[in-house]
């Protein structure tokens, strides 16, 4: 990755009152680019967003993405040369409440970006980022690669699947001619860590307020295993991959996974008992016995492609990234300044050759 590259670029970050969308503006922001927001206002109280103060050198627009009017004015009032395309109902257990807003905000939330960008938009790179769960999950023992079967089980999972299916339409249909300079792709990646997430029925940031608050960590599944990464590891490939289709517009629009090293797909229990161990103060856990909605058991990405054509490689091991979201949670705890906490993890992690 380029970091001279994204000096000056304009760049528009949906979702971006999010946790990965927050992380990504820093790390934007860091590289002088000029970076506009489009989202709701901040998920959760507290929010990176506020306690970061990621808005401080950006444009902000709160909105929705299914509003077709207010999306397509942003673009045209910005106007970026790179979107990458964040803002969705990301929760696996959410969807099953509200399937309604759950399929209103990742697909046609998807759609609007996309007609807004090709009525008005003048981007050279649009990034629609899904997740690894848009799979039809075989609960296979290998990775998926990305021309395996689109599935998901779930309303969450089905519409990450149904968000990759749109935007190859639109690519097929509307960019793929010659004259066309933008480039389309989508990334999937999943299962996450970090400081700032505060997001209900994720794993770490459920381990994060019980640490906090004092509480016993509660445990769903504690058997089923997930491919873990810190969040600087996708941003990393979103990053490097606009800056390809940036210079080359057909040669990379398709889609690619971002996931850990193998050694790095953990049972949530080591997991939980590595941020015990970490945290210290004689932390311990229980397990849920309650029943649960369906959730997939094993789920890995095969990443070689983006290894080999993009020379893109994890960084950090899972240790490191279990590492660096406990001293963020504890910077956090101690009143430090989050803003300077995330820009010297964003410093440590580029400071790795990959």
């Amino acid at each position: 990755m380029n970091n001279n590259f994204w000096k000056g670029k304009r760049v528009l970050v949906t979702g971006h009152t999010g946790f990965k969308g927050g992380w990504l503006c820093l790390w934007l922001q860091k590289m002088g680019a000029h970076v506009t927001g489009y989202a709701l206002n901040p998920p959760t109280k507290p929010s990176l967003f506020d306690i970061a103060a990621v808005g401080e050198s950006m444009e902000s627009v709160i909105g929705n993405v299914c509003d077709f009017s207010l999306v397509s004015k942003c673009i045209t009032d910005c106007e970026p040369e790179i979107i990458i395309h964040l803002a969705a109902q990301s929760l696996v257990r959410a969807s099953y409440a509200n399937p309604v807003e759950t399929y209103s905000t990742n697909v046609m939330g998807t759609v609007n970006l996309l007609e807004a960008v090709r009525e008005n938009g003048k981007a050279k790179v649009l990034l629609v980022v899904t997740s690894d769960k848009c799979y039809e999950n075989k609960e296979w023992n290998w990775g998926y690669r990305e021309n395996d079967s689109l599935g998901g089980y779930d309303p969450y999972s089905n519409s990450k699947a149904c968000a990759e299916l749109v935007t190859s339409a639109y690519r097929n249909s509307y960019f793929k001619a010659l004259e066309h300079i933008l480039a389309i792709a989508t990334a999937r990646a999943g299962n996450v860590i970090g400081g700032g997430d505060w997001a209900e029925d994720r794993l770490v940031s459920d381990c994060i307020r019980a640490l906090l608050a004092g509480d016993k960590i509660i445990v769903r599944s504690p058997q089923a295993i997930r491919p873990w990464q810190h969040v600087l590891e996708p941003l990393s490939g979103y990053l490097c991959l606009s800056e390809k289709m940036y210079e080359d517009s057909k040669g990379f629009s398709e889609s690619w996974n971002f996931g850990p090293d193998d050694k790095d797909a953990r049972e949530v229990s080591w997991l939980v008992e590595r941020i015990c161990s970490e945290w210290g103060e004689g932390t311990k856990y229980e397990i849920d016995t309650k029943e649960k909605p369906h959730e997939a058991n094993y789920l890995k990405l095969d990443c070689s492609k983006a290894i080999r054509r993009l020379n893109w490689h994890p960084r950090w091991n899972l240790e490191k990234a279990i590492d660096a979201t406990i001293k963020w949670t504890k910077a956090y705890r101690d009143g430090l300044n989050m803003r300077e906490i995330c820009m010297k993890q964003i410093d440590e992690y580029m400071a790795i050759k990959s």
